[in-house]
């Protein structure tokens, strides 16, 4: 489908403006166009990308058969990151095989045994904080959803192993997040390995560093067969598929590795625009803390994550910055129709997360930050999808959403926050997520 909804500028500009300003090209776009766009994105070997924002749109996008969809092809520049047996890679069988094998680990009761786990954690990391002492949220949430990745998922003690994969992890992490870094990924023609100085041959470095730590872990795991670990990373040493497989070594690598990629520095941010909005909207505030009141002073996970304004918080600050700005990008390779447009094959599908989540017509007045929508109403998740969609959604999304709300109720429960300037806080992109600006810097009073 081509036509006024076409962007004309050059290729090279619309990939900038996506790499370092998406929330602010996404909007300018949704204003100009409407609910359906076209843009041409350079690493992409320039085949046109749709983005969709309409809820049917985006419903027809999930409606449409795997077989008529190329994922890898629209994916393929996460490879070298989260190598070529990630979930986020397979295609159809093979992708339907990994997510049987995941999904037991993060629903049901495997979520509620890593309540106290979350919440200890939380509790070390900020146990030194006394009044009037800075901190930098972002940079704190950071630091808390890595040690969560690590022992709850990784299923790695503290120790010397546990700190090498800390530094060198989040090293890679905070390199990964910045526009020039991540342009490594989507720019083939910089692939290039000069030695451990240039920036691909430090990249391949420090990544087969992180793997020789990461394959030294699950060889001692397979060694050990310790049934009564509950950690993410046994249950899927564990986990067998209808012909009675287990997951490779390197298929374990590859999974977690998505895990740590997904579910760090997407979590961190969204906990960083919690704290800001909590505070910078002192109603909500207080009606939160007189519900988190009304908990005894014990950890109760189970009780901290049924509490509904809490859940509603932390749902709409998912709505206003999502995980991730879009869905699982799809190749069409047969020819697709969506909302009566039919797209040929070579188009790529974008059904996008932020703008679906502004849409005035779902959302009155959108950009408002109204917790209370969530108490008294029930979107579609064509209308509200934080983590994607259909057979691509995200596999850790129930995780995600119990993590978040027992760090922030933990946090909440146990300080007094005020944030240290008044200043309006703006999105910036870090990787595939957005964040404040600035980090939210808060004083403990």
């Amino acid at each position: 489908m081509k036509g006024s909804n076409e962007l004309r500028t050059p290729g090279l500009l619309q990939t900038l403006q996506l790499i370092t300003q998406p929330t602010q090209f996404l909007e300018n776009c949704a204003a100009k166009y409407g609910d359906t766009f076209t843009v041409r994105v350079i690493g992409l070997k320039s085949p046109p990308v749709v983005f969709f924002s309409h809820p049917q749109a985006i419903s027809d996008c999930f409606a449409v058969p795997a077989q008529k969809l190329d994922f890898q092809k629209a994916t393929h520049v996460f490879k070298p990151l989260f190598g070529e047996n990630s979930i986020v890679l397979k295609e159809t069988r093979s992708h339907h095989r990994q997510r049987q094998l995941l999904l037991p680990a993060f629903h049901g009761d495997r979520i509620k045994s890593y309540g106290q786990s979350i919440c200890q954690i939380t509790e070390r990391v900020t146990k030194d904080w006394t009044l009037g002492t800075i901190v930098s949220i972002h940079n704190l949430m950071s630091d808390i959803t890595l040690q969560i990745i690590l022992e709850v998922v990784f299923g790695v003690s503290p120790g010397l192993r546990y700190q090498q994969l800390k530094t060198q992890l989040s090293s890679l992490l905070e390199d990964v997040t910045k526009p020039w870094y991540s342009s490594l990924f989507f720019f083939p023609i910089l692939q290039q390995d000069f030695g451990a100085w240039s920036p691909w041959g430090s990249f391949l470095r420090r990544r087969q560093q992180i793997d020789k730590l990461i394959y030294a872990e699950i060889h001692e795991r397979r060694w050990q067969n310790d049934a009564e670990r509950t950690d993410i990373l046994s249950l899927l040493m564990s986990a067998r598929d209808e012909n009675g497989q287990q997951m490779t070594d390197e298929e374990l690598r590859d999974q977690l590795v998505s895990l740590l990629l997904l579910g760090y520095e997407t979590t961190a941010g969204v906990l960083a625009w919690v704290f800001y909005l909590i505070h910078s909207h002192p109603e909500v505030k207080n009606q939160l803390m007189q519900e988190l009141n009304t908990l005894d002073n014990t950890i109760n996970p189970e009780a901290i994550t049924q509490l509904p304004y809490l859940t509603a918080v932390c749902q709409e600050t998912l709505r206003i910055y999502p995980i991730a700005l879009i869905c699982t990008p799809r190749m069409v390779k047969d020819a697709v129709e969506i909302m009566g447009n039919k797209f040929t094959s070579g188009t790529i599908l974008v059904p996008c997360i932020y703008l679906a989540h502004r849409r005035a017509e779902t959302y009155p007045e959108a950009d408002k930050f109204r917790p209370e929508r969530f108490l008294n109403q029930k979107f579609s998740p064509h209308e509200y999808l934080p983590f994607g969609g259909g057979y691509r959604g995200c596999i850790g999304a129930v995780f995600s959403m119990y993590e978040m709300k027992l760090v922030l109720a933990t946090i909440l429960s146990r300080f007094k926050l005020t944030l240290a300037d008044n200043l309006p806080v703006h999105p910036v992109r870090r990787g595939i997520t957005i964040v404040p600006r600035g980090g939210v810097q808060m004083i403990v009073i």
